[in-house]
């Protein structure tokens, strides 16, 4: 058995359901294209393993994005985390900060709002 056990792996299990999630606005830059996306998330942690999945399966639902990803590669496209948000009690609250700041990082990039 390994040195953490199944003990460790039910402690590691436990302070990963613990964690908060922090909300945030993110950043898709596509050098050869050129472009930027914006967009936010109410999980900065897990946005990027999500949309890099739907590109990898050719469903992404933002079309120009899945068209830079197609015509360009995956190496061609760097992700990064513009803002990370205050914490929101109210998860409306967050939604409403979350619509905001990505219009506000969208129009400040010259991005398009994903």
């Amino acid at each position: 058995m390994n040195a953490g056990g199944k003990n460790g792996r039910k402690a590691a299990l436990a302070a990963y359901k613990e964690r908060k999630s922090v909300a945030g606005i993110f950043a898709v830059r596509c050098g050869p294209a050129g472009a930027v996306w914006v967009g936010g998330a109410p999980d900065l942690d897990k946005i990027q393993n999500r949309i890099w999945f739907q590109l990898k399966m050719g469903g992404c639902p933002h079309r120009s994005l899945q068209v830079a990803w197609n015509a360009h590669g995956a190496d061609s496209l760097a992700f990064e985390v513009v803002e990370r948000l205050e914490e929101e009690e109210l998860a409306f609250a967050r939604t409403a900060a979350l619509k905001a700041r990505t219009a506000h990082w969208a129009a400040a990039l010259g991005a398009e709002a994903i």
